[in-house]
């Protein structure tokens, strides 16, 4: 029988912790070394990156990256300038992470409809909306049109109307339904069938010059036709129109920037059939107007600038908002219903 002894610390048994013994932090790595880019394409969780940004020369590597898991859900999009770490040479089989997106200085967005009011980013970091809609083959969408506006002038860009297919026919009609609204605009048009040279190309090339511009238009309106004359080598898909329904088929179904030949980039999108507003809030769009803006003091508190009692009606009565008030007023109340889903 064994002589009995008091327990010492030899005796205490501690089950090691399979989750390290380091404590838990809440501060994550500020990653000061990171290399600054700027998201040009988004493909099933893959940025293309290019190092150093749109004003980086032509020469600059664009990086393969995926997103780093401390940002959580946050999305990443085509424009966004993002900092990368781990390998950034850009060589085939390389991969870097995307750790930090830094503060965007515009952001494009639409809702799937308009009782949607979830928010889908298209493009961040654009200056440019310009909008593409053809004049005939398929038939003007002056809706869409609108809608687009709206989101620009949300968005804090600039519009720009593309019309294409001028020779089909005569654009000045549509063309004067925007005439208030001092919507810049440029007309091309084919010479010689669908394989034959785009006219007004120069005129559009002048448009996009040292900028950066969102292209969007609904499908069969010539989007990648243009795109691929004012880039050559870029092959974005051509599809026909329906000749049953008036509609295009989807193409492009990917968004990519690509660099223009003698300065700006140009972005490409996927064709769209609708462009939700939900999330946009009415007094953005009014700010588009300043030349109304001062009349909204005399509204009713919660007006909507579309009724009986709106001060808009006596502040371009008594000639507030100059000759034009009156067509303006038009116009924005267009935008407005737009915006709110009442297209009549």
């Amino acid at each position: 029988m064994s002589a009995r002894r008091d327990p010492d610390e030899s005796d205490v048994r501690v089950r090691p912790n399979p989750r390290g013994s380091r404590p838990r932090t809440k501060e994550r790595p500020r990653h000061v070394d990171a290399v600054g880019a700027q998201v040009v394409t988004v493909d099933r969780g893959r940025y293309g990156c290019l190092v150093g940004g749109f004003s980086a020369g032509e020469d600059a590597v664009v990086v393969t990256a995926m997103k780093a898991r401390e940002l959580g859900r946050a999305g990443v999009v085509v424009g966004d300038r993002v900092a990368l770490v781990g390998d950034v040479s850009g060589d085939t089989g390389s991969l870097a992470r995307v750790v930090r997106v830094e503060p965007r200085e515009s952001l494009l967005r639409r809702s799937a409809d308009d009782t949607d009011p979830v928010e889908r980013v298209i493009v961040a970091n654009a200056d440019q909306l310009a909008i593409v809609t053809a004049i005939a083959d398929p038939e003007p969408r002056a809706r869409l049109v609108d809608r687009c506006l709206v989101a620009a002038y949300d968005a804090g860009m600039d519009p720009l109307l593309v019309l294409t297919k001028a020779d089909l026919a005569d654009p000045a009609p549509f063309l004067a339904g925007y005439a208030e609204l001092d919507v810049p605009a440029v007309v091309t048009r084919l010479e010689g069938g669908e394989e034959g040279a785009v006219v007004g190309l120069d005129d559009v090339r002048a448009a996009l010059r040292d900028r950066v511009t969102v292209l969007v238009g609904h499908s069969g309106v010539g989007k990648s036709t243009l795109v691929n004359a004012l880039v050559p080598g870029s092959d974005r898909a051509i599809g026909a129109v329906n000749v049953v329904t008036g509609r295009g088929r989807h193409t492009s179904t990917s968004t990519v920037a690509l660099r223009l030949p003698g300065g700006g980039w140009v972005v490409d999108t996927a064709g769209v059939r609708s462009f939700g507003l939900a999330h946009i809030d009415p007094d953005r769009i009014i700010g588009a107007f300043p030349d109304l803006a001062a009349g909204t003091d005399e509204c009713p508190r919660g007006c909507s600038h579309d009724e009986p009692e709106c001060g808009l009606d006596g502040f371009v009565a008594a000639g507030g908002a100059g000759p034009g008030g009156a067509a303006r007023l038009t116009s924005l109340r267009r935008l407005l219903r737009s915006r709110a889903g009442d297209e009549e």
